[in-house]
């Protein structure tokens, strides 16, 4: 990439983190946040979105809404990513698990903040070109699986922070039960019908567990190999 190509998309990612933090501001009632972290808004502002949407959509990386990836399945919207990780609360060196790998980006923003990122995808080719784009980015504290994320990644459990990228019917126990005390799990949940409501799990200390609503969101669901919403 040329040097003035460099600059252009550095401008469109600024551009970016602006919209994010006027939509920030908007939702303040809702999401209880005027602001974000800064490292989170840092994050926003460093990792390349156009690496991670198919080429049919680079022209629309900094647009601040949801883009196809194929296989129907979506990339969030940068708002969406951004408040979802703000409410994750991941600090240096903790060890991060996604549930819904797509087309990587969300892993990439963990990348910046945690010290490794667990991440599945459930749909094979997503998982492979996710995995190469990653690379490509050269996000060597990634680890990649193909499989069903309804269950997590128990091999690492338990994490600091989990994050859930497409929407259950209910929270999955199995991601509760590989929360770390002290941690918190981000999940839509929900049905595209019947709506969908982004949650914050909390695990408290003594292994108690709270939950609270942020925003009504819209996200595909979480389904299993079959395609049926788990």
């Amino acid at each position: 990439m040329t040097a003035e190509a460099q600059d252009g998309t550095a401008r469109e990612r600024a551009r970016m983190v602006e919209e994010i933090a006027a939509l920030t501001r908007e939702t303040r009632l809702e999401t209880g946040r005027a602001v974000l972290s800064e490292r989170v808004m840092a994050a926003m502002g460093k990792v390349p979105r156009h690496e991670f949407v198919p080429e049919s959509e680079k022209r629309n990386a900094y647009a601040n809404r949801p883009l196809p990836i194929g296989l129907g399945q979506t990339i969030s919207q940068p708002f969406i990513v951004a408040l979802m990780t703000d409410l994750m609360a991941v600090k240096p060196g903790d060890r991060v698990l996604e549930i819904g790998t797509g087309s990587g980006y969300q892993a990439a923003v963990l990348a910046e903040l945690a010290g490794t990122v667990h991440t599945i995808e459930i749909v094979e080719p997503l998982a492979r070109e996710a995995r190469a784009r990653l690379d490509r980015a050269g996000y060597r504290n990634v680890l990649t699986r193909t499989g069903d994320g309804y269950r997590g990644w128990p091999e690492y459990a338990p994490f600091d922070a989990i994050i859930v990228t497409a929407a259950p019917r209910e929270v999955p126990q199995p991601l509760i039960d590989q929360l770390k005390r002290g941690g918190r799990l981000v999940v839509p949940v929900g049905s595209q019908a019947g709506g969908q409501s982004l949650l914050v799990i909390e695990k408290k200390p003594d292994g108690s567990v709270t939950r609270h609503p942020v925003l009504a969101v819209r996200f595909v669901p979480l389904t299993d190999k079959a395609g049926r919403q788990q």
